[in-house]
């Protein structure tokens, strides 16, 4: 992979779905309609009860900022924190989302037909298996997510979608997660297989060694598999909101990690970008959908040679 020049910068600001691994164009949330048909599914009843409520989970204020409803009081009370620091967050989680969609029927489209969404969160507008089964339907999603209570939602909200599972794994052990049985019965990593890291490796610190897991992903992987990845930055942001922004998320849990472009683009080693390279997400591969302009991130797809 080799080095290109940094996009012109639009709007910055902390989104995304998180290490429990979901950030398309509103000006802000709402919490008065469901996402999609199955957002109108009561939330169920949480595997584990005992501290569920108690700290903003960071995939569930990504539902808010979407517009969803499967959500708490003390996440929506963090995600409208945010949102007073960074009004137009809902509009950026949009964004991102629309990245998400572009860039998977961009590698269904190019003959795809594995993806391994990992850190995916909650179902939610335009799910990846949604989206790639309309191109081919005989596609196969993995969704992995390592919060026990964003896969007890997701295994009820996605029920019995064909060629479509949903694992409890973590990013951070790569190992264990490619060695899932569950993985391993859907995915056959002789053949290519998008990789879909969106909106979760800025929920995970450096001292957790993210480009390591990155890179024994990719290495797992065959040729002509591909590398779909999205990830806030703060660059160009006030350091004084910045820092706010990053204190709501220190008491949520997850802690928020925003890179520079320079540091995001590593992600990408042994991958050839295509184009239009890394760019801000509002403006990789436009196809026609309402663009607000308002990202807060980076994003690109990196194919594996």
């Amino acid at each position: 992979m080799t080095s290109e020049p940094a996009p012109t910068a639009t709007s910055r600001g902390p989104t995304g779905r998180g290490p429990t691994g979901p950030a398309p164009a509103s000006p802000g949330p709402t919490n008065s309609a469901p996402a999609n048909s199955a957002s109108a599914t009561p939330p169920p009843a949480a595997p584990s009860a005992a501290g569920v409520e108690s700290r903003p989970n960071v995939a569930r204020m990504y539902d808010y900022y979407l517009g969803g409803c499967h959500n708490f009081a003390v996440d929506r009370a963090a995600a409208r924190q945010v949102l007073e620091i960074f009004p137009d967050t809902g509009v950026a989680a949009q964004t991102n989302r629309a990245f998400l969609r572009r860039a998977v029927r961009y590698a269904a489209e190019r003959g795809v037909r594995q993806f391994l969404d990992i850190g995916a969160g909650l179902p939610t507008q335009g799910n990846v298996h949604e989206v790639v089964q309309a191109v081919a339907p005989d596609s196969r999603v993995v969704y992995v997510d390592y919060d026990e209570v964003a896969v007890a939602y997701a295994r009820r909200l996605l029920g019995d979608a064909a060629r479509t599972v949903v694992v409890e794994g973590d990013l951070r052990r790569p190992d264990e997660l490619l060695a899932h049985p569950d993985v391993t019965a859907s995915i056959d990593f002789t053949r290519p297989v998008a990789v879909l890291l969106v909106a979760v490796l800025h929920f995970v610190p450096d001292a957790e060694d993210p480009y390591a897991a990155v890179a024994r992903l990719r290495d797992a992987t065959a040729p002509g598999s591909q590398l779909l990845l999205s990830h806030l930055t703060l660059d160009g942001a006030p350091p004084v909101p910045a820092q706010q922004g990053r204190a709501v998320y220190q008491q949520s849990t997850a802690p928020l990690v925003p890179r520079t472009r320079a540091d995001i683009l590593r992600f990408f080693d042994g991958y050839e970008l295509v184009e239009p390279g890394l760019s801000w997400l509002a403006d990789w591969r436009p196809d026609g959908e309402p663009r607000a302009g308002v990202s807060h991130g980076f994003g690109g797809v990196g194919l594996r040679r």
